[in-house]
């Protein structure tokens, strides 16, 4: 297994002389055979700005970075796999962030690049190569000229051509799940959102967040464009909005206008689901489908991150729980971190979480975060730490009647 590291250029090398190494929180690991697969189609390699790589010196057998104008390198991996190491590397200047990225540990076998990673789901419909530019400009302009007054189709517009947002993409070309964005507000404030930082925060967001309320006419425009097969998903909750359940009005009269209308498809909320109120009327309104962003199964590790506004992790339970006893199909998209999550007590919290709470699917989310700013933010390890691949395999183990996974799924049984 070469290491692989990039110049100050751009171009990427593997060493002959290094052996490569993995990272589980701040742990340098060996990377294991059974960890590494064939670098995913769609996936992309990225240096990793203010580091170096660490490996092993292969005639010496020291552990020390690759020395020279060198950076690491990660691997940006597509949705459908979940990813087992970050690279290994020490950074250059401490004072400096990663973009807000999921980084995976990369490497150089005889045959090409792999990576430490386990696919846990199809890859199929999350290809970016399954998106073509020419259909999507032209579904673009055909509903932006059908809808003029919709600033909604304005705002997906730059989703999906400016930052190539797939799930923006999909409400143009009217395909698997899209999305429907409505908050420019939020309930929590995630230390790492993608949408709205801080201006102390030393992270960049990487999109830009709507900027105003939409319509319920808006909204129904899309939905029911959208909302045109059995198997078609209109989802409310997006990176590039707050906390849909905010503008739980709307959704509300939205969601009896649309289903008055067709009763086609399903209609799913990604949310934090701490408004448990809120949450309650968009169930009762006709929810179909409802994912949970979570990190943690426990407080002060859930707290730290998401710097929930009025509402606590008893909440979100709360919530779920009302949710699954209506008959909505329930999942939660589990942000994930190799040396975290695969924590003894983590693992413990989360699968009481997933019994209490009656969710039936997990979705495998790599956390897109700086590894540095995030360990310095929770809390320390208590006990074990079991490795990735086996956090999997607990899982699969302990609550077999839950799907795993890595994105919202027409669920398999029908929902009310």
């Amino acid at each position: 297994m070469n290491l692989v590291y990039a110049d100050e250029q751009g171009n990427l090398f593997d060493h002959p002389d290094w052996l490569a190494l993995g990272r589980s929180g701040d742990m340098i690991v060996e990377l294991m055979e059974d960890e590494l697969i064939p670098l995913p189609e769609g996936a992309t390699l990225v240096g990793l700005p203010f580091t170096r790589p660490i490996g092993i010196h292969a005639a010496s057998g020291e552990m020390r970075p690759l020395p020279g104008d060198v950076q690491a390198v990660g691997a940006l991996l597509p949705q459908g796999f979940t990813r087992l190491c970050i690279p290994s590397y020490v950074k250059t200047d401490k004072t400096q962030k990663l973009p807000l990225f999921g980084y995976s540990a990369v490497v150089w076998k005889e045959d090409g690049f792999y990576v430490a990673a386990h696919k846990s789901d199809d890859p199929e419909r999350w290809n970016p190569l399954n998106c073509d530019p020419k259909e999507l400009n032209l579904q673009v302009d055909r509903l932006l000229n059908k809808y003029p007054e919709n600033r909604l189709y304005k705002h997906l517009s730059n989703c999906a051509l400016g930052y190539e947002c797939l799930t923006a993409s999909n409400t143009f070309l009217q395909r698997w799940e899209g999305a429907v964005p409505v908050s420019f507000s939020c309930n929590a404030g995630c230390f790492g959102c993608i949408s709205e930082q801080p201006d102390d925060s030393g992270f960049p967001a990487p999109q830009t967040r709507m900027d105003f309320k939409p319509t319920v006419t808006e909204l129904v425009e899309i939905m029911l464009e959208h909302l045109n097969a059995p198997d078609s998903i209109i989802s409310f909750g997006q990176g590039c909005e707050g906390e849909p359940s905010t503008q739980a009005k709307i959704i509300i009269d939205a969601m009896r206008e649309v289903r008055s209308r067709t009763s086609l498809g399903h209609i799913n909320i990604n949310t934090n689901a701490g408004l448990t109120d809120h949450i309650r009327g968009i169930v009762d309104a006709g929810l179909s489908l409802m994912r949970v962003s979570t990190i943690s199964a426990l407080d002060d590790h859930y707290n730290a991150y998401y710097k929930p506004r009025g509402y606590t992790l008893a909440n979100v339970e709360k919530s779920m729980r009302y949710a699954a006893d209506k008959g909505v199909y329930t999942s939660i998209n589990y942000l994930i971190f190799p040396g975290v999550s695969d924590r003894e007590e983590e693992i413990e919290a989360m699968l009481g979480f997933v019994k209490r709470t009656g969710l039936r699917f997990i979705q495998m989310r790599n956390l897109n975060i700086d590894p540095e700013s995030y360990l310095a933010l929770i809390p320390k390890a208590q006990g074990e730490i079991y490795g990735m691949k086996q956090m999997l395999e607990i899982f699969a183990d302990e609550v077999p009647d839950v799907v795993i996974g890595s994105y919202t799924h027409v669920p398999p049984t029908p929902v009310r």
